[in-house]
């Protein structure tokens, strides 16, 4: 969601059977707007999926964690790198 060089981004609540970019959701938990670094979350939507047993994504957990919605340690989360020199060969 956004514009050209203005990221925000929208926290969904997702089917396992759908993808992530699918564009079919179940419901909208909350936002992220990138530039003002402003978070927007529905906590009470949020703690009724959890308790359902939805599991969110890494970086969803982290923003969780900051927001002090969940507790526990937050999560690393690392791009996978694009280039084949960093992969590990095979023996």
């Amino acid at each position: 969601m956004g514009r050209k060089n203005d990221p925000s981004f929208r926290l969904v609540v997702v089917p396992r059977e759908k993808g992530p970019k699918s564009g079919s959701f179940l419901e909208i938990v909350g936002s992220y707007d990138a530039r003002q670094n402003r978070i927007q979350l529905k906590e009470e939507r949020i703690k009724h999926w959890l308790s359902k047993g939805v599991q969110p994504s890494a970086t969803v957990h982290n923003i969780l964690v900051k927001s002090k919605i969940i507790a526990g340690p937050k999560v690393a989360v690392h791009k996978k790198s694009k280039n084949p020199r960093n992969q590990e060969k095979p023996a």
